[in-house]
């Protein structure tokens, strides 16, 4: 009987770990995993990042620059079941006993709600105003000229890597709810 209750004893202090683990990588902060090359030459395939899920718990628009993980379904809800839910799979990705969802991207933000963006010539502006980028892997390739208002409650986001990166140009502004995070520490 004493084994019995010490197994008890440890199956519930690991469920109780377990949960208060899950809850905290919902909605406090998370390690992942880079995925690709979309933003190279500052975060590579495999790099390790630390997430802060504050401003999305707290419901936080961003700030130009910052790089956040966002939920590329943007026309689908969110809800509770998904911020739980995405921690899981990412955790077990971190461990290599699963693969990383590949609807969660990592992006930086370009632009907030109100901002015009064009994409023209190989530019990123924003407002009119080109932006100085120091931070991407190469200029981009030119393409169809392209301008967007971003809706409120809406971000852009763009890879680094702009020549190999899905964003913001492809799926359009992505909703503040979709930004589950922000990068606050690389490995």
């Amino acid at each position: 009987m004493k084994i019995l209750k010490e197994i008890a004893d440890w199956t519930y202090s690991l469920a109780i770990a377990l949960a208060m683990a899950i809850v905290i990588n919902a909605f406090v902060f998370q390690p992942t995993r880079v995925v690709g090359s979309s933003m190279e030459p500052n975060l590579h395939n495999n790099d390790y990042v630390f997430v802060s899920k504050l401003s999305h718990t707290f419901v936080g628009t961003p700030d130009y620059g910052d790089i956040v993980i966002i939920d590329s379904r943007v026309f689908r809800e969110r809800g509770v079941k998904d911020d739980l839910a995405d921690p899981v799979s990412t955790y077990l990705s971190v461990v290599k006993l699963a693969e990383v969802d590949t609807h969660i991207w990592i992006k930086r933000i370009v632009g907030k709600p109100g901002d015009t963006i064009e994409i023209k010539d190989g530019q990123v502006y924003r407002n009119g105003s080109v932006l100085d980028e120091p931070y991407i892997k190469e200029t981009m390739r030119a393409a169809a000229p392209k301008k967007v208002t971003v809706p409120s409650n809406q971000v852009y986001v763009l890879g680094d890597n702009r020549n190999n990166s899905s964003d913001s140009r492809y799926i359009g502004p992505v909703p503040v709810s979709h930004v589950l995070g922000k990068v606050v520490w690389v490995l």
